[in-house]
């Protein structure tokens, strides 16, 4: 795929969602980041439902941190791996109070120290909470990048790599969110949804359906 049609790609996505931004509800760079770590194999609308319990019980590191593991889990009980993620979620608070005075880091090894954040919650949080230009490899951008033949890799990194790379640098921004909503909306993984993709034409999927 040559420079010209990823830019044209990125336009029509532009066009469509100029701002667009995480499907995450949250108010601070802190409520982002333990959102984005309840979000581990669970829908945002089921971390959604989960985190308008926790945050409004709270809605800061110092207060998590008192809430404790078992306070946690009784409001994340409804998601998946909720122990693992209550534990995570009261050390990160531990870290961030001791270290960090209770703010969330804008720095990538900063945050990949905390628990349950890997390099895709950390560029996560340096795009939605601080406007970096990073892009984190889910996989439905995984799929769009490859499917597409915009960014091809064998793996999450080499994909990252790429997207950075290729990225038409006026889109990086936001490059994130518009691939994964485009992913998650209309480049389905089992059948993707051509037939009502407005880059169907500029793609280079072989085998485009209906």
């Amino acid at each position: 795929m040559n420079r010209a049609r990823r830019e044209q790609i990125m336009a029509r996505l532009a066009e469509r969602d100029p701002e667009p931004t995480t499907e995450l509800h949250f108010e601070t760079p802190f409520q982002l980041l333990i959102a984005v770590i309840l979000s581990a194999q669970s829908t945002d609308r089921g971390v959604n439902a989960a985190t308008a319990r926790l945050f409004p019980a709270a809605p800061d590191a110092e207060s998590m941190l008192a809430l404790g593991v078992e306070g946690v889990k009784e409001h994340i009980r409804t998601l998946g791996l909720f122990n693992n993620k209550a534990k995570n979620v009261v050390e990160t608070c531990r870290m961030l109070v001791e270290h960090h005075g209770g703010e969330v880091p804008r720095d990538r090894a900063a945050l990949e120290a905390l628990p349950g954040v890997g390099r895709k919650t950390a560029n996560v949080i340096l795009n939605t909470a601080f406007g970096e230009p990073t892009i984190a490899v889910d996989t439905h951008i995984f799929r769009v990048a490859n499917r597409t033949g915009f960014a091809p890799g064998k793996n999450v990194r080499a994909v990252e790599d790429q997207l950075v790379k290729v990225m038409p640098k006026a889109y990086l921004r936001h490059a994130h969110h518009w691939l994964i909503l485009h992913g998650r909306y209309v480049c389905t993984a089992r059948k993707p949804r051509c037939g009502d993709c407005r880059i169907h034409d500029l793609c280079e999927y072989p085998d485009k359906t209906a």
